[in-house]
């Protein structure tokens, strides 16, 4: 085809779109098109088009219309649809596809639910997220709708989970934290033990089991002032019930797995159990003639004991001396505090005007100075009606600076099953759970503030935000080599020369956080930094004079190109 002028002698030129064609041994034209009444830039473009020229647009008459964030948008959805995220959700297409923009949202722009109504509504997007799966106007009470059908729906989604990723005779994580609300209306709200240092403010616990390298699939909401080992019942219902697990070893802290539930619930169930001695147990087995002896350490760092108080059951003692050096470093810090406080407070006995007076009211404010630091047991006072003395029980803290640095761990597994090393690693797995809550709770997710009332809700929203965490784990693993995160932990794992020891960060990783750049020269990310980055990879709707919108995506840098060959998918996969 070709656009040929064809001159008139009394009348303007004829503009035509013809082409040839052989009829037997003879080359003839037909005309397909009069372009007569186009424009001649229009013409001109034709013609140019059918040369085969390459075709740039004009800033003549271009318009870009809307230009919206994409790139970390297209990375979520991506990796959401390779680790078949969506299929966990079952029901109708549009409730599905509202679910997974809720917690890809969650992802890349935490927010409140009616802020991320506005992020995805078309009219109002702040990404390209709505657009990319289709929702176009999006209302609040469709968002809330949808959060309490995926609550409805948590018990089914994680057993899938559970299905996928945990197996027979394989180790499950489980940690508790909490996580203060907003209001007073919640009928999970209760005043409790605050991680999170806001004592004043009521506040839920949620309890999350993870598989052994960290991989989120189950969480569970409990009321404010919850104590952590009233949480281990329910879960090891869910793990035997629910998930249909008979041979699963728990791994938690010693404040979650404490004597009596391994004999009222544990034991019972048939589960076994990897966790620590609190400090009282320690100090029982390292009397003079119990069998922790410091001598054990004199060549190792770890050993394994017996004790008729724990029989049938495994004990791994461990010394690490740079916990220790921690350990005698915070109890001067605490000492020394307190030791100021104490003498501010001799300041208010003795002094002329309005003296602290009577053995109560003196005693009242000692109890608030030693209560605070938890340190009362090092040190020794004499009260009287006008008079304060106290000393420093050096006798005590010697006692317990002779422990420094030393733990032992509690197991029900044979030796057959885990080694003696191994029974440290699988321990120290936890600090997985540990960067979960982190993530959830600050880094990434920002499960705060939770502005919810109903308690359906509050779950709801606390599993809205494991579901994010859970596509972050992938997404992290995928992109591990351009993040500050280790990517060879096999390396890692062969420096270290004892499971005890400090971990070590592998070679490539050491390079990575001295020169912040990658092996190949690109920038090294945290995962919240590469997301923003990859948000600059803009989606485009762009209009060519008075014609129809088409949507052009910005072309990706070097980097984010690397990131999308790392998640295995197209930039333009989900435009």
């Amino acid at each position: 085809m070709y656009v040929t002028t064809v001159r008139n002698r009394d009348s303007p030129p004829a503009v035509l779109l013809r082409e040839s064609y052989r009829d037997g041994k003879q080359v003839k034209n037909r005309t397909l098109a009069n372009l007569s009444g186009w424009p001649e830039e229009k013409v001109e473009a034709l013609r140019a088009l059918l040369r085969g020229d390459k075709l740039v647009l004009a800033g003549d008459g271009l318009e870009i219309v809307r230009s919206l964030p994409h790139g970390h948008v297209a990375a979520a959805l991506a990796v959401a649809r390779r680790i078949k995220l969506d299929r966990l959700i079952t029901g109708a297409e549009r409730k599905r596809d509202l679910i997974i923009a809720l917690i890809v949202a969650r992802l890349i722009e935490p927010a409140a639910k009616l802020a991320t109504t506005r992020a995805l509504d078309q009219d109002t997007a702040s990404t390209g997220l709505g657009a990319a799966l289709g929702l176009g106007s999006v209302t609040a009470n469709e968002i809330y709708e949808a959060l309490d059908w995926l609550g409805a729906q948590q018990e089914r989604i994680e057993s899938k989970l559970a299905r996928q990723h945990l197996a027979e005779g394989t180790l499950v994580l489980y940690d508790l934290t909490s996580t203060y609300l907003e209001g007073r209306c919640c009928p999970l709200a209760r005043h409790g033990y605050s991680r999170d240092g806001r004592p004043d403010k009521l506040q839920i616990e949620f309890g999350l089991i993870c598989s052994k390298d960290g991989c989120p699939i189950a969480v569970e909401v409990f009321a404010g002032n919850t104590s952590d080992p009233a949480t281990l019942k329910s879960q090891i219902e869910k793990l035997k019930d629910r998930f249909g697990l008979e041979r699963i070893a728990l791994v938690g802290d010693r404040g979650m797995i404490t004597r009596a539930r391994i004999e009222e619930d544990l034991v019972p169930a048939g589960l076994d159990f990897i966790t620590a001695l609190r400090a009282p147990a320690i100090r029982a087995l390292a009397e003079e003639d119990g069998p922790l002896q410091l001598t054990l350490f004199d060549e190792r760092d770890l050993a394994e004991i017996e004790s008729p108080d724990y029989p049938g059951q495994r004990l791994v003692a461990c010394r690490n001396p740079a916990l220790g050096e921690e350990r005698a470093r915070k109890r001067g810090e605490l000492l020394e505090a307190t030791e100021r406080d104490l003498q501010r407070i001799q300041e208010r006995v003795r002094r002329a005007r309005r003296p602290l007076r009577g053995e109560a009211a003196i005693g009242a404010a000692i109890g608030a100075v030693l209560n605070r630091r938890k340190v009362a047991k090092h040190f020794a006072w004499t009260i009287s009606e006008n008079g304060f003395s106290f000393a420093r029980n050096q006798a005590s803290v010697d006692a317990e600076a002779r422990l420094d640095g030393i733990y032992v761990l509690h197991t029900s597994l044979r030796k057959d099953v885990i080694d003696t090393p191994n029974v440290v690693t699988t321990y120290k797995s936890l600090a997985h759970v540990e960067r979960a809550f982190r993530s959830t709770k600050s880094v990434d997710l920002e499960v705060r503030p939770v502005f919810h009332y109903a308690g359906n809700r509050v779950r709801a929203h606390v599993f809205l935000c494991m579901l994010a965490y859970y596509l972050e784990w992938h997404m992290r693993q995928a992109l591990a080599p351009i993040l500050f995160d280790d990517h060879d932990r096999a390396a890692a794992q062969a420096q270290r020369t004892s499971p005890v020891a400090k971990a070590k960060v592998s070679p490539a990783a050491q390079r990575k956080h001295q020169t912040k750049r990658t092996d190949d020269g690109l920038p090294v990310h945290s995962f919240r930094s590469l997301l923003a980055d990859l948000a600059t990879l803009t989606r485009n709707q762009v209009r060519f004079g008075s014609g129809n919108t088409f949507t052009v995506l910005a072309t990706p840098t070097r980097l984010q190109q690397h990131a999308f060959n790392l998640l295995g998918v197209a930039p333009a996969a989900y435009l």
